[in-house]
C-alpha cells in the first residue's frame, strides 16, 4: 500500500504523522511511504532520515494526497487539504468531529474513510491513542497556567507554589482522567494546593491512594464545582465524553464570579470545551479574557512540545497503521473491534454513534456498512 505523510499546516503545529522509525517498520512490511519534504524538519527529523528509513520524498502536499491510499496525519485536515481527499482514500488522524459540523460535512462529502485516533478504544474502555497526548497536555496545563497567572500575561500575579509565609495558589482540576491525573501530578510537584473533581468516584479513589493528604478530591456535583471554581486561581477543564461534545461544567455566570486575574485552561476545547465562555485559540494568540478571567484554549497544546509528542503518539498509532496497510481498512476493522470504534466517517456516512447524534446525522454502524 502507498502511505502518505503530509506536513502539518495548522497554526504552530510541528508534529508529524510518522517518525523515520515508523517509516522503517512500514517499509519492512512491503509498503511504500511518501513523505512531504520538510515534514519533520522543525523537530529535527530530516529528509535524509526519512530517505534512509525507506521513504520517498514529495515536493508538496498535493503530490502526497494524489498518490497515497492511506494518509497519516496528526491534526484534522485543514480546508486546503479537505479538497484533496478522494472517495475511498483512508485518512488516519485526530478528528474531534462532534463540535465541528463543517469538518464533518466536508469529510462526508469527500467519500473518504476517516479513522479518528481519539475514538479508537482499548481494553477496559481506555482510549490508547488519545492517552499519550492527554499525558502531554495534562503536564502542560499546569506550566501554561502558572505562566499566565503572571501579571505580565494578564493574570493576578500569583506564584503557583507560593513562598514561605504566603499561601500557594489553588489549582482546581475538573475531570480525573488521564489529563487530570497528570495535571495533578505536576501541580502537586510545584507546591500548589490541588483539588480534583470527578463524577465517578473510582478515579478519585486512585488519586487519593496515590497522593493522600497532598490532594483534595470531590464528587463533581454542581455545588462542589461552584465552590471550588470560585476559590481557585487556576482551573483546568479536562472532562471528556469519547466522541461527543465535552460537558459544559462551568457556566458563563459562574465565570463572571471567579477571581479577577484567575486563569482557565480548557484542555477539552478540541471537543467544544468545559466552559461556556471557551472558544478555540492558537499558539500564536493563545488567550482571551472574559469578565477578568484569562482563558487559555489552544486546541493543539501538545504541538508546542512537538518532538516529545510525535514520538509518544507514534508509539500508539503505529500498530493500527500497520493493520490498515497490511489488511486494508475493511478487513482491519472487521478483525479489530477497537479499531472499528475509530471509524467516524466512511464512504459518505457517519459511522460513529456519538458524532451522528451530536450533529444530527443518520448513524450507520460500521458493521452494517461492511455488510
Amino acid at each position: 500500500m502507498q502511505i502518505g505523510v503530509p506536513q502539518e499546516i495548522k497554526n504552530h503545529e510541528y508534529r508529524v504523522g510518522l517518525t523515520p522509525a515508523s517509516v522503517r517498520e512500514l517499509t519492512a512490511h512491503g509498503h511504500g511511504v511518501l513523505v512531504q519534504s520538510g515534514a519533520g524538519a522543525a523537530i529535527g527529523l530530516r529528509d535524509e532520515d526519512y530517505r534512509a528509513a525507506g521513504a520517498t520524498l514529495a515536493l508538496d502536499a498535493a503530490s502526497v494526497f494524489a498518490q497515497a491510499e492511506l494518509i497519516i496525519k496528526v491534526k484534522e485536515p485543514q480546508p486546503s487539504e479537505l479538497s484533496m481527499l478522494r472517495p475511498g482514500q483512508m485518512l488516519y488522524t485526530y478528528l474531534h468531529l462532534a463540535p465541528d459540523p463543517a469538518l464533518t460535512a466536508a469529510l462526508v462529502n469527500s467519500g473518504a474513510v476517516c479513522i479518528a485516533y481519539e475514538t479508537i478504544t482499548g481494553p477496559n474502555h481506555t482510549l490508547p491513542l488519545l492517552a499519550p497526548m492527554s499525558e502531554v497536555a495534562g503536564r502542560m496545563t499546569v506550566q501554561v497556567g502558572a505562566h499566565h497567572l503572571e501579571k505580565s500575561q494578564g493574570g493576578m500575579g500569583v506564584l503557583l507554589g507560593g513562598v514561605p509565609g504566603v499561601p500557594a495558589a489553588h489549582v482546581v482540576i475538573l475531570g480525573a482522567g488521564t489529563v487530570g491525573a497528570h495535571a495533578a501530578e505536576i501541580a502537586i510537584g510545584m507546591g500548589a494546593r490541588v483539588t480534583v473533581l470527578n463524577r465517578g468516584v473510582e478515579r478519585l479513589r486512585a488519586l487519593d491512594a496515590r497522593y493522600g493528604n497532598r490532594i483534595s478530591t470531590l464528587q463533581a456535583s454542581a455545588q462542589a464545582i461552584e465552590d471550588a471554581v470560585l476559590d481557585a486561581e487556576l482551573v483546568i477543564g479536562s472532562a471528556l465524553v469519547a466522541g461527543a461534545a465535552a460537558p459544559k461544567l462551568v457556566s458563563r455566570a459562574l465565570v463572571s464570579r471567579m477571581k479577577k486575574g484567575a486563569v482557565v485552561v480548557d484542555v477539552a476545547i478540541d471537543q467544544g470545551g468545559c466552559f461556556e465562555t471557551s472558544h478555540p485559540t492558537t499558539h500564536a494568540d493563545p488567550t482571551f479574557v472574559v469578565d477578568g478571567v484569562v482563558h487559555y484554549c489552544v486546541a493543539n497544546m501538545p504541538g508546542n512540545v512537538a518532538r516529545t509528542s510525535t514520538f509518544a503518539l507514534n508509539n500508539a498509532t503505529l500498530p493500527h497503521a500497520l493493520a490498515l496497510a497490511n489488511k486494508g481498512w475493511q478487513q482491519a476493522v472487521r478483525d479489530d473491534a477497537h479499531l472499528r470504534n475509530g471509524l467516524n466517517v466512511a464512504l459518505g456516512h457517519v459511522t460513529h454513534e456519538a458524532v451522528a447524534r451530536q450533529l444530527g446525522y443518520t448513524y450507520l454502524p460500521a458493521e452494517q456498512l461492511l455488510n
